[in-house]
């Protein structure tokens, strides 16, 4: 088994100019301003005792930062592990560190109001004792939630439960939350949490050779994930609501970090929560695990509106993930950087791409600003300039770049073949990539690699070369997301796919799937090719709601329509509730005893149900990245 090699020459150099370049001598102890208590209880372990969050495990981060890892990524690394119950303003305390986000504490009259309870049920309900520990054993009051990524809102059952919200606890979060937080991890989610998996490292062992955080927080925890859905839905800017005496008042920022989020504003406290807006590092136009592209002309547009609505009074602004900014000039100068870089990435590349560059040209080229570039809160440890602009391109321009030979290529496996022909081969070409690698020109060398492995994927001294070659990038990177995934490549070439560790899709997810989200699902699992010819209609009732669908599969397309149809349908199903079909269908069950037990049943031909299941294609969570298979 290879070990994990030593930073080259190449690698070493480029660090002593980052080392050069950035103002290492500012201080980093702002991430430790108002600590009140470490975190003591060791790992965070689910009910089986399968450990979901390791607190301890980035206890190397200390001292000068090794060769192996990007100076500036190590600095900011150190700051973000930094974990415990920190007080952000009297009445507002944070707990950092237990999770890839924050989770906040708002104190009202008779409890307290929690913020963006994590990714997992664990790590909330591990906050919620630390917070409780040292404020007082206060009852959750109200939930907030400032936007539908699974890191805010996955860990709600761990701080509130079915009965406190039926009893009148709220949950409160932005216009759009449901459809969004549920559809974002069903749709495209085997795929996004696959490739998730490699931009969090979520297989890589901690420490100066491996995973060394995430830029945005150090990785997420892989504990049990949940939903309760909203109460109280905000959908106007300036809506103000009394949460337990406490006053809040939102902003809508929709389609920016991300499609369904807002800001709120504390008037009493003189706090502002800025969601995920602004952050202590440039943020993702378009994550490296997929997504829909952000609008970086809105985002930037939405900070203009916070600071002229709240930067006059703002003492203190926090979020989902770092550490607050305290003092209102501070606030001013921290939200109006983050605003000036996101619009200026925004009309730079648009500049560039109207005077025909592509997006790979633009990012290639790209300096920033002076006062953007020195500026530590705007540093690419968890976006980049690089796949930002590219992102922006890709929003208002697409895939294609206007160059027909671009148009129409092979995909990779066959590009790899013709190119490894072509180059004399597959010999000749390691040989032409070790002599990039030993020259330093890492980027030459995967690509010449990257053609040999999808044409010979058993050729070892191409995978070799090409994990010894990832492994180098990964120590380049300052991006936390970047060295992930080039580490994890390493990982996967050396050792074999690690699979998909977190699966966003939990129960409360699917629960919370409309019947129209539900049948959209079924929808893309659909195996066309094998059911071109089948014609089946199927009606599906839910008692439950006296909701009423026609299903109908035909050249190899399901549709839906709620619509009343002139014809019988051939199968008429009948279940309680949306989500028992989402159980059954896309568990891949149509037995009867499967679906009495949900309480269903179907009249007519029971092979109409039969046949549907048997076409639908279940998504690979283990799915190949770096090989072609």
């Amino acid at each position: 088994m290879t070990s994990p090699r030593e930073a080259t020459d190449h690698v070493r150099r480029q660090h002593k100019e980052t080392l050069a370049a950035l103002p290492f001598h500012e201080s980093d102890e702002a991430s430790e301003r108002g600590l009140v208590a470490r975190w003591t209880g060791g790992p965070i372990t689910a009910a089986d005792g399968r450990v979901v969050w390791d607190v301890d495990a980035y206890a190397f981060l200390e001292g000068e930062a090794p060769d192996t890892v990007n100076p500036s990524l190590w600095r900011h690394s150190r700051q973000v592990s930094r974990q415990g119950l920190y007080e952000v303003r009297p009445g507002i305390h944070q707990v950092r560190g237990l999770d890839i986000a924050n989770i906040t504490f708002i104190e009202g009259e008779r409890g307290v109001i929690v913020v963006d309870p994590l990714v997992s049920v664990e790590c909330a309900a591990a906050a919620l004792r630390l917070y409780r520990e040292h404020c007082g054993d206060k009852p959750v009051t109200g939930v907030i939630l400032t936007h539908s990524h699974i890191d805010h809102f996955g860990g709600i059952r761990g701080v509130v439960s079915d009965e406190d919200v039926a009893a009148g606890v709220p949950v409160i979060a932005p216009s759009g939350f449901l459809e969004h937080a549920v559809g974002e991890n069903v749709f495209a989610g085997t795929a996004m949490a696959r490739r998730a998996a490699y931009m969090f490292g979520a297989a890589l062992e901690r420490g100066p050779r491996g995973q060394v955080g995430a830029g945005i927080g150090q990785t997420n925890s892989t504990g049990q994930v949940s939903l309760i859905p909203p109460t109280v839905l905000v959908g106007e800017t300036g809506e103000e609501h009394v949460v337990d005496g406490v006053r809040l008042v939102f902003q809508m920022t929709p389609d920016s970090e991300a499609p369904s989020e807002f800001h709120f504003y504390l008037p009493d406290l003189k706090a502002l929560c800025i969601a995920e807006n602004s952050n202590h590092a440039m943020h993702n136009l378009l994550t490296l695990r997929g997504a829909l592209v952000r609008d970086a002309h809105a985002w930037a547009g939405y900070l203009t509106e916070t600071i002229e609505t709240w930067g006059r009074e703002a003492e203190v602004a926090f979020g989902g993930h770092h550490w607050p900014t305290f003092g209102n000039e501070a606030i001013r100068e921290h939200l109006a950087l983050q605003r000036d870089m996101y619009a200026y990435l925004h009309d730079q590349t648009l500049r560039r791409l109207n005077q025909g560059y592509t997006g790979t040209e633009i990012a290639e080229d790209f300096p920033m600003p002076p006062a953007l570039e020195q500026n530590w809160a705007n540093r690419g440890y968890y976006g980049t300039v690089s796949h930002n602009v590219k992102a922006i391109y890709q929003r208002y321009m697409g895939w294609y770049d206007g160059n027909p030979a671009r148009l129409w290529q092979h995909p990779p496996v066959e590009q790899g073949r013709r190119f490894v022909r072509d180059m004399g081969g597959a010999d000749v070409v390691v040989a032409k990539a070790r002599a990039a690698y030993e020259e330093g020109d890492f980027r030459w060398a995967t690509t010449l690699l990257d053609h040999v492995i999808f044409a010979e994927p058993d050729h070892e001294a191409a995978r070799e070369l090409q994990a010894d070659t990832f492994e180098q990038l990964g120590y380049l990177a300052e991006s936390g997301p970047w060295r992930n995934v080039y580490l994890a490549g390493t990982h996967e070439l050396r050792h074999g796919s690690f699979g998909t560790p977190l699966s966003s899709a939990g129960a409360d997810i699917i629960r919370a799937l409309s019947a129209e989200q539900i049948f959209a699902a079924l929808a893309i699992r659909i195996d066309g090719p094998r059911c071109w010819s089948d014609h089946l209609r199927l009606d599906v009732e839910f008692t439950g709601t006296g909701e009423r669908y026609r299903l109908t599969l035909r050249n190899g397309v399901l549709t839906h329509s709620a619509r009343p149809q002139p014809d019988r349908a051939q199968a008429n199903l009948r279940l309680p509730a949306p989500a028992v079909l989402a159980g059954l269908l896309l568990g891949g069950s149509a037995a009867p005893e499967d679906l009495a037990a949900a309480g269903g049943e179907i009249d007519g031909d029971p092979g109409v149900l039969a046949r549907l299941v048997s076409v639908l294609d279940a998504p690979d969570p283990g799915f190949a990245i770096v090989t072609p298979e």
